[in-house]
């Protein structure tokens, strides 16, 4: 098994599930941009903070994980033939932390959130908090679809650390 390649494999999905994050952040500017421009009614104009704000989130994320992911892609190689053991135990320590917040954020908090803002558009009926709750919907479920992938490929790739840190101590 050649953990290098895993690796640079992990990243490069990173790198791609980071551009989504990108392009679901510009998606909600240009849907901010056409409440803006084309909203008629209350709920349509109260839309327009909401959408906006969430777009500038996801551009955040995505960017921050694809600069992020990039450079850490690029140091791979350098710190795997510095020494093959310590990155290992990096890369494990690393998933295995990445894997707890994995746990709390994506499978508990997230979840809670829609359901707060579920609630939220049940029992408030002003316009700016439908819009508030349904736009925090929109952006928790892409952040739960990119996320769960990203999830079940991390477990994968720490699966595959542990299979190569036996077979680097034997």
């Amino acid at each position: 098994m050649d953990i290098l390649k895993a690796a640079t494999d992990w990243g490069k999905a990173e790198v791609f599930s980071a551009q989504f994050f990108i392009l679901f952040g510009v998606l909600f500017l240009l849907a901010s941009a056409g409440f803006w421009q084309l909203g008629k009614t209350d709920l349509a104009r109260a839309y327009v903070v909401p959408v906006l704000v969430a777009g500038v989130l996801l551009l955040v994320i995505g960017l921050g994980l694809y600069f992020t992911n990039q450079s850490r892609l690029t140091n791979f190689a350098a710190a795997y033939d510095s020494d093959a053991s310590a990155f290992v135990e990096a890369e494990i320590a690393r998933t295995e932390r990445t894997l707890k917040e994995y746990q709390l954020v994506v499978l508990k908090v997230i979840p809670l959130i829609i359901v707060v803002a579920a609630l939220l558009i049940v029992f408030l009926d002003q316009p700016n908090w439908r819009a508030i709750s349904i736009t925090c919907i929109a952006m928790m479920a892409v952040i739960l679809l990119i996320d769960t992938n990203a999830h079940a490929r991390i477990e994968a790739y720490h699966g595959q650390l542990e299979m190569a840190l036996v077979q680097l101590k034997s």
